[in-house]
């Protein structure tokens, strides 16, 4: 079966994913596209640049950030709605994800300029598949916060979520967050997933107490990072407390029925040892 691949492209805004490592890992459609576009929108010329040369593509390039956007974004939409058709790339993967661009996106459509994407490559999905982590619900957060005292906020803001947790990582924070990870998550089981696509590629699966010990005994890892982080066991719902307390006292000590009643309630340590101590008569 002969399958026509159309070549020629309509004006418009086209999101185009690049290679995470591998400049093997890029589409026919994608090098097409940047050979027959008026410009390619990219971050960082100098990353792109290494990527369009190895494929001899000379399409001039119009760089594209948080920093710039506010002054080049004007002018991009200014040409798109003069017909010109443009490529929107990132440094590596798929763009907008934890990448420049929604804004531009979404003014082209709010200028009712044709928008669509050319898939392939990302970070989150390469990951994912590799992990050997449930993959059927999963929530990315992009990068977690630099600071420890933010980092944990956010970590439990997450541990409510259903789902195998992914976000990227600088190699620079990696130990701190595996631990912050450890403190607000406990024990869990997760992933540490580094240079995917490339020539020292390591995805490295455990809990994470054994991660942090990992990494305490190594340089700083070099890299692009992805953390996956298995779901947590859903805890069971109790509400009354007195009565929760009350079956567990008559089978634990009182340090053992805390402990167990802190764990399926989820309340706070010193409520439950208070009043374990007033319904044991211990007060």
């Amino acid at each position: 079966m002969i399958i026509n691949i159309k070549k020629s492209f309509d004006k418009g805004l086209y999101v185009t994913a690049t290679p995470i490592g591998n400049l093997g890992d890029i589409s026919r459609r994608a090098l097409d596209l940047f050979g027959s576009a008026d410009f390619i929108i990219c971050e960082d010329k100098r990353v792109s640049g290494k990527l369009l040369s190895y494929y001899e593509i000379k399409t001039p390039m119009i760089s594209y950030h948080d920093h710039n956007s506010q002054a080049v974004m004007p002018k991009l939409i200014d040409e798109l709605k003069a017909g010109k058709t443009m490529a929107l790339i990132t440094d590596a993967g798929t763009p907008l994800i934890s990448d420049p661009g929604y804004k531009l996106v979404n003014e082209c459509r709010n200028q009712g300029i044709m928008v669509t994407s050319l898939p392939g490559a990302s970070a989150v999905l390469c990951a994912l598949t590799c992990a050997g982590m449930a993959t059927d619900k999963f929530f990315f957060s992009g990068f977690l916060p630099s600071k420890t005292v933010a980092r944990k906020k956010e970590i439990n803001k997450l541990s409510k979520i259903p789902a195998t947790l992914v976000y990227f990582e600088s190699p620079k924070r990696l130990l701190a967050s595996l631990k912050d990870l450890r403190e607000v998550l406990g024990n869990r089981n997760a992933a540490v997933c580094r240079e995917l696509t490339k020539l020292y590629e390591e995805i490295r699966k455990d809990n994470l107490d054994n991660l942090i010990e990992h990494y305490e005994g190594l340089q700083t890892p070099k890299g692009e990072i992805v953390v996956l982080i298995e779901q947590g066991k859903e805890k069971k719902l109790v509400n009354d407390l007195d009565s929760a307390l009350v079956d567990a006292l008559k089978k634990l000590s009182v340090k053992e029925a805390v402990f167990a009643v802190t764990y399926m309630t989820g309340r706070k340590r010193k409520e439950v040892y208070k009043r374990a101590l007033e319904l044991s008569g211990n007060d």
